[in-house]
């Protein structure tokens, strides 16, 4: 019996070999479905690896091989290009114009809104994420339907449909801040006063503490004296009509002339609280506002790293400004 040779024997399971990587690839980049193919919304969140996205598309029954996608994905050199959001795809595609396809456009826009914003700038950062030409989003239409819903447009990430128009961009929000404080009893000097302390308190541990100091003034008819009150009065008359250019919508340092502005949200010049929320707090802020906590303090500053210090007296007060603030 004629012996085979080595050589010949790794020849043929070389070549055997790359038959069947060339089979099992051309079966892996088929699509899933052959006949009456029905589009998946497929959605990739912030944060996921390529690895998830993969075996997401294959629990989806999008794609034959989480394996073969991140192959393809690396081949043809678009991992990193493959953007968070939702996609209308078809199991009908092949597994390549997958791939292409999570690298040209969602069909919706991820949109974080940040804590403590005022809906001015809100709307600028929608504004720019939503806008192109298949874009229905209208700044002004959204500045004049959000007009009494300060306080209300509930900070988030949002995924907004490209198409969306003011008026559903406004449902979402507002939906959302139902959802979050459906439970809660917020009314709207529940949401006056977390606006400040959203905006005053840089640290949730502290914004308890700076709602019962709020209410000690509030109580015993001080003025409130917050700047950020302030601040908001001074970029709403600084601001107006070209909302989109403005780019201190919190001045820092306030002028003695600055803390004499006729306006009422000037808790400097008025007593009690200002005729409405100053901007759109989070959900740690409104529940501070519910749950104060009770103190003998009257007075805080918060020094250059957020850091909040209490004082019970104005003499402490003024000696915390000498030590943190100059």
């Amino acid at each position: 019996m004629k012996k085979i040779k080595t050589p010949t024997i790794l020849f043929f399971v070389c070549c055997s070999f790359l038959i069947l990587s060339l089979v099992w690839f051309s079966w892996v980049n088929s699509p899933v479905c052959s006949n009456d193919c029905q589009n998946k919304i497929f959605i990739i969140e912030k944060g996921e690896g390529l690895g998830e996205i993969a075996q997401n598309l294959e629990e989806k029954e999008l794609v034959r091989s989480s394996l073969a996608f991140q192959f393809v994905a690396a081949k043809l050199g678009i991992s990193r290009q493959i953007q968070a959001g939702d996609f209308r795809l078809n199991p009908g595609m092949s597994l390549e114009e997958i791939v292409q396809e999570l690298t040209l456009g969602t069909l919706d826009r991820w949109i974080t809104l940040i804590e403590g914003w005022r809906r001015e700038q809100m709307v600028v950062e929608m504004t720019a994420e939503l806008e192109g030409e298949e874009s229905l989003f209208n700044q002004v239409e959204f500045l004049n339907l959000t007009k009494n819903l300060e306080g209300k447009l509930f900070p988030d990430t949002y995924l907004i449909p490209r198409e969306a128009d003011a008026q559903k961009v406004v449902n979402y929000l507002m939906a959302n801040f139902d959802k979050k404080t459906k439970d809660l009893g917020v009314n709207q000097q529940t949401l006056v006063l977390a606006s400040i302390i959203e905006r005053e308190a840089k640290f949730a541990g502290d914004r308890p503490i700076v709602a019962g100091i709020l209410l000690n003034r509030l109580n015993s008819g001080m003025p409130l004296q917050v700047d950020a009150t302030v601040q908001y009065a001074i970029a709403t008359q600084r601001c107006f009509p070209d909302v989109s250019s403005c780019d201190k919508w919190w001045p820092e340092s306030l002028t003695k002339e600055e803390l004499r502005i006729n306006s009422p949200y000037n808790t400097y010049l008025y007593t009690g609280l200002p005729p409405a929320p100053i901007c759109n707090p989070g959900l740690a802020s409104i529940k501070a506002s519910l749950n104060p906590q009770e103190t003998d303090y009257w007075f805080y500053l918060s020094d250059g790293e957020g850091k909040m210090h209490y004082a019970r007296t104005l003499e402490e007060h003024n000696a915390n400004i000498e030590r943190y603030l100059r």
